[in-house]
């Protein structure tokens, strides 16, 4: 199984610190925030890997080689702009295969295992779905959630329940390759669509998550997780 680390990302809200550190090498707890996702699709098992980049895109190129110093097998796909989640899934297809694949943001931490990616991959092809998502409790700062998670496991992005009804999206998803083969590769694409588009056909199953899960999006959130990992 491969997977993709999403890494293209400015970094606005990071801002200075990403002004010429890419997110995904800032430091965490000694180590670069993207290296902790490698080790642990390492330990996985999950060793062939797709990394996509835009802003500052050949430091992270220079400071992870080939993957092999991790025990990985590391390929990029560069962006000359950011194509936005989807357009970047889209335009590193031909890197990923033709299997369901794992894709993780580059800017969020979890616990939770990629090792179950596998189980996940083999649901969608049997039962004929296009993606598995990992959802989280609802964050401070995104206190409305995402989508809606029904009795069978199903997702759905508006069914006329409360706000309070809906989960938020990790960043975590198992997707087949047919997700994205209609996205024109080099043209940017927000995820959001592409998932509510395959909900409506019912193709969007997930589960809940109620481990450790941050999105590290702002210097305050980057320190609650140093502080995390260095306990």
């Amino acid at each position: 199984m491969r997977a993709m680390i999403l890494a293209a990302g400015r970094g606005e809200r990071m801002r200075p610190l990403t002004d010429h550190t890419p997110k995904p090498l800032l430091p965490v707890a000694g180590k670069p925030l993207i290296v902790w996702h490698i080790e642990r699709l390492v330990e996985a098992g999950i060793t062939e890997i797709v990394v996509n980049h835009a802003w500052l895109g050949k430091k992270i190129e220079a400071a992870l080689g080939n993957g092999s110093a991790f025990g990985a097998t590391l390929e990029y796909s560069p962006e000359e702009h950011a194509l936005e989640t989807a357009g970047g899934i889209a335009k590193a297809l031909p890197l990923l295969g033709e299997q369901p694949f794992l894709v993780m943001n580059g800017d969020v931490w979890c616990d939770w295992l990629p090792r179950h990616a596998a189980k996940h991959a083999h649901t969608l092809q049997e039962q004929e779905k296009n993606a598995w998502l990992l959802l989280v409790d609802n964050p401070d700062h995104h206190p409305n959630g995402d989508f809606y998670l029904d009795t069978t496991d199903e997702l759905r992005h508006s069914n006329g329940c409360r706000t309070d009804r809906k989960l938020t999206f990790s960043g975590i998803g198992v997707y087949q390759p047919a997700m994205f083969s209609s996205i024109p590769s080099n043209e940017p694409a927000r995820l959001a669509p592409v998932l509510c588009k395959a909900m409506d056909k019912h193709e969007v199953i997930g589960a809940h998550y109620n481990g450790y899960w941050i999105d590290v999006g702002t210097p305050d959130r980057l320190h609650v997780l140093e502080r995390k990992l260095q306990f």
